[in-house]
């Protein structure tokens, strides 16, 4: 499937950038996670069947897109999506989300029902979000003690200040290495995509206040450490296909049995071996087998 890189401005202001991709009426649209964009779904929209439509975005604060007002929650996310949809009067379509765009997929689905008729969710964020916990003097993790604001994430030496401190030296070399410790443990971009890759992640303007959105997302019905649970998860009553790689260090399998605990019986736990937090590159035949026929099926 050939795509095509465009923006649109929508009703708050700020201007999305979009790949779109193929043709006809069965309608996709993908979201991305943290330190990506769009770009990383290439390969997902270079092998999807073209007589989809294809539609991803690059969320506020990525990519092409425009960062104009500070994001809070991952609604505010969720919101950009439905006056992007809006903009292009798309309607009744199945829904993606990766990791942190999984979360978004999530409240976007919560809230507009009517918009989606089925729901993928890969290595996605959990249903009580994803809290930080605390570190140490040496940097180790203080387990039941979470971080809860702003100012605390943004000092945090392990899991966001070395990603600031590259993102603003333009240091790729570092983040090679930070994402073949967690991402990519097993099988690699080739080398021109992965550069590609590593250059987009230079792109994000937000990444604190993305994770401070994860961890103060929380749609069960359980406090997270952090904030209450708005108990929104049940709401969530079309198809669901969650999709997790059975060796995923950044998403744990508890995430994803418990997304498909609060779903219920709409939900269904695919779990792709031998793969990590991107099937998009360990197992990307799996990973379109598993979406399209889960898009087909009647």
């Amino acid at each position: 499937m050939e795509t095509t890189l465009k923006s649109i401005e929508i009703g708050n202001g700020e201007t999305l950038g979009y790949r779109e991709g193929g043709s006809g009426d069965n309608t996709l649209i993908l979201i991305h996670g943290n330190m990506t964009s769009s770009k990383h779904w290439d390969l997902v929209m270079e092998n999807l069947p073209n007589e989809y439509k294809i539609y991803s975005i690059d969320l506020r604060g990525f990519g092409i897109s425009t960062y104009n007002q500070r994001i809070d929650s991952l609604k505010d996310f969720s919101e950009d999506v439905k006056l992007f949809v809006d903009k292009l009067n798309i309607k009744n379509f199945s829904l993606a989300g990766w990791s942190t765009g999984g979360g978004v997929a999530m409240q976007f689905t919560i809230d507009y029902p009517d918009y989606v008729k089925k729901l993928i969710l890969v290595e996605s964020v959990g249903v009580s979000g994803y809290p930080i916990f605390k570190k140490n003097e040496i940097g180790k993790p203080i387990i039941g003690e979470f971080l809860t604001t702003r100012e605390e994430v943004a000092m945090d030496p392990v899991q966001v200040l070395p990603i600031l401190n590259a993102y603003k030296n333009k240091d790729k070399d570092t983040l090679r290495q930070i994402w073949e410790m967690t991402i990519y443990t097993h099988n690699k971009p080739e080398e021109k995509r992965y550069d590609e890759y590593l250059e987009d992640m230079l792109t994000q303007r937000n990444l604190v206040d993305v994770d401070y959105a994860l961890m103060t997302f929380n749609i069960s019905n359980k406090h997270n450490g952090v904030v209450e649970g708005k108990n929104l998860a049940h709401k969530i009553d079309i198809p669901t296909l969650i999709i997790q790689g059975d060796r995923d260090y950044v998403v744990p399998m508890e995430m994803a049995k418990g997304i498909e605990e609060a779903i219920g019986d709409n939900a269904t736990l695919k779990i792709i071996e031998n793969s990590g937090h991107s099937p998009l590159i360990d197992n990307l035949d799996n990973l379109i087998e598993y979406i399209v026929s889960f898009i087909d099926q009647k």
